[in-house]
């Protein structure tokens, strides 16, 4: 009878490159989203990237409440009709898992392995949550509101439901919404149906799914995802900084055909079109520089505008690709803070916030050059 291998921390170091059972496990329940799909201004839903920390709750929406208490005047319970009958916006929005890029550092911090797509960008609607907090009506010394989900389970040896807290500046600014909807479509369980929370320009663990309730305190949340977990930490026992906005990123749809294994591409000798999307939570993309030669040498794409200010931008260059051989692409990003996509990794324990730039291996040749280059793969 075979054994299970005992069970290993979220957070070990991996110095292996081989995938354990327990990332095979993680990478299995949850998904990234096909490069090819960057086409998409709106990534359709399947397509979307996903991460579950725990179980998918069962929830029923005919007897769903949402609870918001605390340090309010006047806690109130929503039912689902109830949100849905308050005035509804829709904001297309760009969201990135926080350890998108972990499986690209060595030693590598076992957890959910992204290379770099744990992104999507969804239209999502649902009602203002200041809206909502201005009616249960701050009380003085209010400091930060929590915000619980239905989902429950053990990390860092606590046993949770998963909760994340925003300062009050943060919860009440106007695009921070309760959302119902996405795409146009109502929330599929895995999407935190019946209700969650998107609060754009952060990373993906700061919107929390299946909502249960809003609590305003007057002290710092110490919860364990927020205290502990998500913080950009390079020893241990390091306190770190807390994991927040998205770095800038830019990704390019890979060119050409792949190999099916190695995801190498292959292409004709011609001019190709090279296009992708960009994103920063941190402030709006003012550039896109493009290399064909693995960073050597850099040259700037041409940008179009985005569908809202919290929603990726599409960018397009023409590489001639007349010369036969292996190249590496490059791509990356910056904004209008200054902030510019390293060209190497930032190694830290949890394998956050590492943004280093997207690299394609392209094989530029005839049929009989690619067969050859397959071979050799």
């Amino acid at each position: 009878m075979e054994r299970a291998s005992p069970a290993r921390p979220a957070g070990t170091l991996i110095e292996s490159p081989d995938i354990t059972p327990e990332e095979l496990q993680l990478a299995v329940r949850n998904h990234s989203m096909p490069l090819e799909a960057l086409r998409y201004a709106i990534t359709p839903v399947g397509l979307h990237y996903l991460l579950i920390h725990f179980d998918i709750p069962m929830v029923d929406a005919s007897n769903f409440e949402l609870a918001i208490g605390g340090h309010v005047r006047k806690p109130l319970r929503l039912t689902l009709d109830q949100i849905r009958s308050r005035p509804a916006k829709t904001l297309a929005v760009t969201l990135e898992c926080a350890g998108n890029g972990r499986a690209r550092l060595s030693p590598r911090p076992l957890s959910q392995p992204w290379l770099v797509e744990a992104v999507g960008t969804a239209e999502w609607t649902g009602t203002s949550l200041s809206a909502v907090l201005d009616e249960a009506g701050l009380r003085e010394g209010a400091a930060e509101v929590v915000f619980t989900g239905l989902d429950r389970g053990i990390q860092g040896g606590v046993d949770q439901f998963y909760e994340r807290s925003l300062s009050i500046a943060d919860a009440m600014r106007d695009e921070v919404l309760l959302v119902y909807a996405i795409n146009g479509l109502p929330l599929p369980p895995q999407h935190g149906f019946p209700l969650r929370l998107i609060v754009p320009g952060w990373y993906g663990m700061t919107h929390v799914k299946w909502l249960r309730s809003i609590m305003v305190i007057d002290r710092e949340f110490a919860g364990f995802q927020q205290a502990s977990a998500y913080h950009f930490r390079t020893k241990d026992g390091d306190p770190g900084a807390p994991v927040t906005r998205m770095l800038p990123r830019a990704l390019m749809v890979p060119p050409g055909v792949p190999d099916f294994m190695s995801r190498t591409r292959f292409i004709d000798p011609s001019a190709v079109v090279i296009e992708g999307r960009a994103w920063s939570g941190c402030a709006p993309i003012t550039g896109v520089d493009f290399s064909p030669d693995g960073g050597a040498s850099w040259v700037a794409a041409a940008l179009e505008d985005s569908d809202s200010p919290y929603a990726w931008r599409r960018w397009t260059i023409r590489w001639d690709a007349a010369r036969m051989g292996d190249f590496e692409l490059c791509v990356r990003a910056s904004d209008a803070a200054g902030n510019v996509q390293p060209i190497e990794t930032s190694w830290n324990l949890e394998g956050v916030q590492n943004n280093a730039v997207q690299r394609v291996r392209v094989v530029v040749g005839a049929a009989e050059a690619r067969q050859a280059a397959a071979d050799s793969l």
